[in-house]
């Protein structure tokens, strides 16, 4: 799990101090986003239940298996059945930080 989350960050991270700021601001505007999300934890029955079926279904990949499910506004990443995060798609992140500035 550690690994998986060090590879993801290094993938994320850019190296220059400029881009640095303008991820920590996306990151800020999606934690204050009022777009609903699933919650970490959250199984994917509940997922369903809650938002209807994703558009597109991606995996599971790995071990241990991560899958993704792609919706309009975000996508949502299970490790094995369970939610491990949910994040706002590209588009609709930069929307949100646009309305906060």
């Amino acid at each position: 799990m550690k690994i998986l989350w060090m590879s993801l960050a290094l993938l994320v991270f850019p190296a220059t101090g400029m881009s640095e700021m303008l991820l920590i601001d996306a990151v800020k505007a999606e934690q204050k986003s009022s777009i609903p999300r699933p919650k970490n934890g959250d199984s994917m029955a509940e997922v369903e239940h809650r938002f209807g079926p994703p558009k597109a279904k991606r995996g599971p990949v790995g071990d241990p298996p991560i899958t993704r499910w792609d919706y309009e506004d975000f996508s949502v990443y299970f490790e094995y059945e369970k939610v491990l995060t949910a994040v706002l798609n590209r588009d609709k992140l930069a929307s949100v930080s646009a309305e906060k500035h």
